[in-house]
């Protein structure tokens, strides 16, 4: 008989061949090993709003556990990797030159192009989401008869959707990232059938829904639209001369960025407790996207999901409520 439906407080994340949660007895992670075997562990996480009321309050709350999200998230995508046999593979896959400079540099090669890595990407999302709908906005208005400055902030705004939703549309048609979807899928489907009171079996999962309005997609979406308000506001207060170098006006939106984390976390952890007109309309283009970001899982992926959900949750589902 099932259990009264609930919303929790539960989250998590795709890893390779893995999915990681957290809820209320922690963080654990479950990675399906080459064996076949599912290798389910516990893993300690220090959180600043634990050891402070100040990184607690709303707003800062978002932009801390947002930071700190990225960190822990990181962390497992690289214990998912190891325990999976992702880096076996890709170890067996280097040429000499590859090999001879992992002999040399042991560990530090890891840090080397770990390190390089990072900076690339984060110049990499710079130019995409912050430079390009800049350039893409000052390239249209010079060439357009009406002038489009006071619908700047309008105008890029937009432009960075269409090119988030683009760019997801890319990386989804990657072998990889389709099987790192499904997990995303499996971990949705799997907190989705616990909170409506369902048994966890692979036929209960697989039945339930792949979209909840608490995921990371429909974070990032309600962050673009919030930008769209934040920037507009902006504009008004920055000087054409300025807007008009590109490079510039790009800088001076980007103390606004934690801003529209923390707003964007309290709207997210807003939705996760209600479900009025209000919360529908906003999250409706954050669950639209997750038609590209999760994929229908298979059941053996499915079991992973399961399997990670069980090892945070408590035997009183009460206790997995938002506060």
């Amino acid at each position: 008989m099932p259990k009264k439906c609930h919303k929790t407080s539960v989250g998590g994340q795709a890893l390779i061949e893995g999915v990681m949660m957290q809820g209320p007895k922690g963080m654990a992670t479950a990675v399906r090993k080459p064996d076949g075997e599912i290798l389910t562990e516990y893993h300690e996480v220090t959180r600043l709003r634990d050891k402070s009321k100040f990184w607690n309050i709303p707003i800062i709350r978002g932009i801390v556990g947002f930071i700190e999200s990225m960190i822990t998230g990181y962390k497992c995508l690289m214990y998912s990797a190891e325990v999976s046999g992702m880096e076996e593979i890709e170890e067996a896959e280097m040429s000499k030159f590859e090999k001879w400079l992992s002999d040399k540099l042991g560990d530090k090669l890891m840090g080397i192009i770990t390190g390089i890595a990072s900076v690339l990407g984060f110049a990499l999302a710079f130019f995409i989401f912050a430079y390009l709908p800049s350039l893409l906005f000052k390239t249209i208005n010079t060439h357009t008869a009406a002038d489009l400055e006071p619908f700047r902030g309008t105008f890029e705004g937009v432009l960075k959707i269409i090119i988030f939703v683009l760019y997801m549309l890319g990386v989804s048609q990657m072998k990889d990232i389709k099987r790192v979807f499904q997990y995303h899928g499996a971990e949705h489907k799997s907190i989705a059938c616990y909170e409506a009171g369902l048994d966890l079996t692979v036929e209960n999962v697989r039945n339930s829904s792949r979209f909840h309005p608490r995921c990371g997609t429909s974070f990032m979406f309600v962050m673009l639209i919030l930008s769209i308000f934040v920037i507009s506001i902006l504009s008004f207060f920055v000087p054409d001369e300025v807007k008009k170098v590109t490079i510039l006006w790009v800088l001076i939106r980007l103390p606004m960025i934690p801003l529209i984390m923390g707003i964007g976390y309290e709207f997210i952890r807003y939705a996760g407790r209600h479900d009025n007109a209000f919360v529908k309309v906003l999250s409706a283009p954050g669950l639209w996207m997750q038609r590209i970001t999760t994929k229908e899982p298979d059941d053996d992926i499915i079991e992973v999901g399961i399997a990670s959900l069980k090892a945070v949750i408590t035997e009183n589902p009460e206790d997995d409520e938002i506060k």
